[in-house]
Order: C-alpha cells, then structure tokens, then sequence
C-alpha cells in the first residue's frame, strides 16, 4: 500500500485521537481492509456494519468523517446521508460504490459528499479523499467556534445596541441611523462606540464581517 510521505505527515503530526475516520459497510472484510489501510496512517478508526449500528454508537466529537458504502442494508446511503445531515452527528462524507452512475453521483456531490470512488479504487484515492474530509470538518468546527465567540458577544449587547450595530453594518451613516430609531447623532455615536467596543471591533469593516457571520440582516437600505 503506497501512502505519499506528505499525506502521511499531515495525519501523523496531529494525535490520532484527534482524527477519526468512521466507515459504515456490511461487508466484514472490506471494513477490516479499510480499517487496515486508515490506521497506517496515524488515524483512529471507528467500524460499523449498517446505519442503525452507527446511530446508535457514540462517536468522538473531534475532526472526522465518514466512509460510507452507497448501498447499506434497510436504507440507502444517499438516504443516510440526509438523515445524518440534519444531526450532530453531522461530518463530511465520501462514498464507495461497485457500480455508481452519473444521477447517483450528482446527487452524492450536490448533498456535500467529499467525494464518490468507483470500486475498486487506489488506496491513495481513499486516503486523500479522507484526509480532504477530515480537514473540511476540522475547518467547519473553527469556524463554529468563532461564531459561538461573536454570538457570546452579541449577546452582551443592548437591545438598542443590537439595532444600531445592524444599521450601521447595513451601510447608514450616524445621522441617517439616528433618522431611522429616533435618536440623536450624539446619542448614535455613543451606542456605535460601545458596539465596537464590546464586539472587540478593530474598525467598521471589522464589525461589518462580523456581522455577517452573525447572519444579521445587513443589506444596504434605500
């Protein structure tokens, strides 16, 4: 089995606790042999024959994915797909099939699968395609943090602060703020440096994004 020495860095420099592949098929010996394959290169595995097995096991919330064979016993994989989607157990997902077509695909990429391999498929595929996973949702769960970060913030705000920071990131100037709450420009101004403030806002286009990530309606009002 040929793993490339950068792919095989990336895994080991990170603790295999902190890394997991989840593979779901009801076949035993390719479970074993995928098993085989994920552990040589530092990653932690979790195996399972079907999707009620893996519903009902608990599994490490830490940067993973799934490896998920499209044709599971009692629900298809495309079908699995979407009921975890709506989950905490939510993670990338990359599919194996012996016989996928074109529509199948199309609809495994457009549901956010990682990727879709024909069997048989080379073990680099597999492993790169895994690693690629792995990352997507290590990257979602910074990002999550961050939000959770800005929400904690947001939320010491004041009513009145809320509103002036979503005015204000929606493009107004102080004074056309001031128009739309019945304030004066002074008493807008003083609400504007306290949102900067306790948003830790280094600059307006600072707060902007923040505000987007937040989802606050900010388009530009005319």
């Amino acid at each position: 089995m040929s793993v490339s020495a950068s792919r095989a860095g990336a895994a080991a420099s990170a603790p295999a606790d902190e890394q997991l592949a989840v593979v779901v098929d009801d076949d035993p010996s390719v479970r074993e042999a995928l098993s085989s394959l994920l552990r040589s290169i530092g990653l932690k595995v979790e195996l399972f024959a079907s999707a009620a097995e893996f519903m009902a096991a608990r599994i490490a919330d830490v940067p993973r994915c799934l490896v998920l064979d499209i044709r599971l016993p009692g629900m298809s994989g495309l079908d699995f797909q979407r009921q975890i989607a709506a989950t905490e157990r939510n993670m990338p997902v990359i599919f194996m099939t012996g016989f996928g077509d074109i529509p199948m695909t199309v609809r495994a990429m457009k549901a956010g699968a990682v990727d879709f391999l024909t069997k048989p498929f080379r073990d680099q595929e597999l492993l790169d395609a895994v690693l690629a996973g792995i990352g997507q949702d290590r990257d979602r769960r910074r990002a999550d943090g961050v939000t959770d970060g800005l929400k904690a913030l947001y939320d010491t705000l004041s009513g009145r602060e809320q509103e002036v920071m979503t005015l204000v990131c929606s493009g107004l100037m102080n004074k056309q703020v001031a128009g739309e709450i019945g304030l004066s420009e002074v008493t807008v101004k003083i609400y504007r440096g306290q949102v900067m403030r306790k948003m830790n806002a280094r600059s307006l286009a600072d707060l902007v994004r923040m505000a987007e990530a937040l989802g606050l309606e900010t388009g530009r009002r005319g």
